[in-house]
């Protein structure tokens, strides 16, 4: 019997606890360290004696996060795989025994390591994410607002499709100012809402105006206020970092950046962010793809970086994100097999980036949705669309194929044009011909 060769003779397997760290480098012994970090740096220490240049953790949760950064700065090589890649043998489990199997998987080149960014990339999605947060949490505080406003009876909603946009906000702070009459309260709106809504507003806001309510009303609105002024803060930090990535880029013609899309909703305040992520991506213009605004691609630069050598073909991109269809073959039998969700944060950004399109009208890419939904339901049809939009994303950004938006229309036209003749080979195998309704 062949033994496999050692890919990686000299490594290290290190199993993460939140107490201690263990970690064996020839595969036999284990040593043990804590989790504080001077320990940490014990660790980085004993690596370095042992002449160890490269080492395998599974990612569990963020508890990677501090050994891969001091170790990464020490210049050793760290293998991040995720944990049901690395599943352990049947036996008894404990995590010197992990740890050891883990140095057997990278030694012999067994596992793969996880996708992770430039540190520079890192920071960006640390901001990113914890803005994303904070608008979670904010909308939580939003439909506290709602709450308040049905116990007062104010159906200010029913009226303004806004009810935390200029018009609502002026009149919630003037009900916590102490304003109570509906006629001042309407004249707080925007003059287009007067001009076609003023006496159903005004209706909408004579409450019950109890003191508790007012209070709940109070609370909700400040804690909302609370985590705007935090997504600022996201967004200072996020205009420095992107400046400091484009300082040594040299400067794109103008003709070159062209115009940003309008974004209607949570848009960064951030300084020419367009002229800033056209320069991060070697002059690509990713919003020319449909539905795609500066903020999408901010998002997605946050989760892939600017690199995408780390996926060799488009089927490989979109299997990492979890778009690909699913496959169970068995000899001459497809089965079904129920597997865990597999869902990055990147697939969700296309797959959400695909609900504006399935309103549009005049996308191709909402013939392609609609024709998936009516075999298989809005769910396959979402996944299906996010997994073409992927593969324009990588084919753009790799190769610079541009997209040209032929319209809804001429996909439409088009997919007749393509069933017609497949309808028509058919219809000869079996010795028939089809004839146009109506004529005889």
């Amino acid at each position: 019997m062949t033994e496999f060769g050692k890919l990686n003779p000299k490594a290290g397997g290190i199993d993460l606890g939140t107490e201690q760290i263990f970690i064996s480098i020839d595969g036999e012994t284990v040593k043990s360290f804590g989790s504080f970090t001077p320990d940490i740096d014990a660790i980085k220490v004993y690596l370095l004696e042992n002449e160890i240049p490269t080492v395998i953790m599974e990612a569990t949760g963020v508890l990677w996060v501090p050994l891969y950064d001091a170790l990464e700065s020490a210049g050793i090589k760290v293998c991040l795989v995720n944990a049901s890649h690395a599943k352990n043998v049947p036996a008894q489990k404990s995590d010197p025994a992990d740890c050891r199997w883990l140095y057997k998987l990278h030694v012999y080149g067994l596992v793969r390591a996880s996708f992770i960014p430039r540190e520079a990339i890192r920071e960006l999605r640390s901001y990113i994410r914890l803005r994303e947060d904070h608008k979670g949490i904010a909308a939580s505080h939003i439909q506290h607002i709602q709450k308040a406003f049905e116990l007062i009876n104010i159906k200010l909603r029913n009226v303004i499709s806004d009810t935390m946009g200029v018009s609502g906000i002026n009149i919630i702070e003037a009900i916590l100012k102490g304003e109570r009459d509906a006629e001042k309260l309407t004249n707080l709106c925007d003059r287009q809402i007067l001009k076609h809504k003023k006496e159903r507003v005004v209706k909408s806001l004579v409450g019950n105006y109890k003191r508790e309510y007012v209070f709940m009303l109070q609370q909700a609105y400040e804690a909302w206020k609370f985590y705007q002024k935090q997504i600022a803060n996201c967004d200072v930090q996020i205009s420095e970092l992107l400046k400091e990535m484009t300082l040594n880029l040299p400067e794109l013609p103008g003709e070159n950046i062209g115009k940003p899309k309008p974004s209607r909703h949570d848009k960064p305040n951030i300084d020419d962010l367009h002229s800033k992520l056209v320069n991060l991506n070697n002059g690509k213009d990713a919003t020319c793809l449909p539905g795609f605004t500066d903020t999408t691609v901010l998002k997605l630069i946050a989760e892939l970086g600017t690199d995408f050598s780390k996926w060799p073909t488009s089927k490989h991109f979109v299997s990492w994100l979890g778009l690909s269809p699913r496959k169970h073959q068995s000899g001459k039998m497809n089965k079904t097999r129920r597997t865990r969700k597999k869902n990055t944060k990147a697939g969700q950004i296309f797959k959400d980036s695909v609900m504006s399109k399935a309103e549009s009208k005049y996308l191709a890419l909402k013939g392609f949705y609609n024709r998936i939904k009516s075999k298989n339901g809005a769910k396959a049809a979402n996944k299906a669309t996010a997994r073409k939009l992927a593969v324009l994303f990588y084919d753009y950004m790799t190769k610079g194929f541009q997209y040209v938006e032929t319209g809804l229309k001429e996909y439409e036209k088009r997919f007749k044009e393509i069933m017609f003749k497949n309808l028509t080979k058919k219809a000869i195998s079996f010795g028939y011909q089809l004839v146009e309704a109506g004529v005889h």
